[in-house]
């Protein structure tokens, strides 16, 4: 398989994950290559991914839209140790879902732990990444940046 084929499974199983997770009207637009370092918002999530692909997985968006996923998901604003503890909930889930939809089409990957990031922060240590920035019933941005190395 080409790295482009392998590239886009990847972004299309990301697709699937934020659609089977998040429970309102998203909007993909276009991915953007970024290359290092990328300036992160106030609340990141990092995963590893190991496997047929190594790479990382980051989860970049504003405290506030964070917040008004989990209220979303569970009916209530989410703040301070909640909303740190959801943030990585949320990676999880994401990533989860985005590996095993990778597995059903024939690749092998694993997920580490996921680490929350609080606070303004640059992520750098690697080439490029694609950024799939995901508007969000129109109020807000959550950038899924993939750094995939084949």
């Amino acid at each position: 398989m080409t790295q482009t084929k392998n590239v886009t499974d990847v972004l299309n199983s990301t697709i699937e994950a934020l659609q089977s997770v998040l429970p309102f009207t998203i909007i993909i637009d276009s991915p953007k290559l970024f290359k290092s370092p990328i300036a992160g918002h106030t609340v990141g999530v990092l995963i590893g991914i190991t496997g047929d692909f190594k790479g990382r997985m980051i989860i970049d968006a504003e405290k506030e839209m964070i917040s008004k996923i989990g209220e979303g998901m569970f009916g209530m604003p989410l703040q301070e140790e909640m909303l740190e503890s959801f943030a990585g909930e949320l990676g999880n889930m994401l990533a989860g879902n985005m590996s095993t939809s990778i597995s059903q089409k024939g690749f092998i990957i694993d997920i580490t732990p996921p680490t929350v990031i609080i606070g303004h922060s640059k992520f750098s240590g690697f080439e490029k990444a694609l950024c799939l920035p995901v508007n969000i019933d129109q109020s807000g941005v959550l950038n899924i940046i993939l750094s995939i190395e084949m």
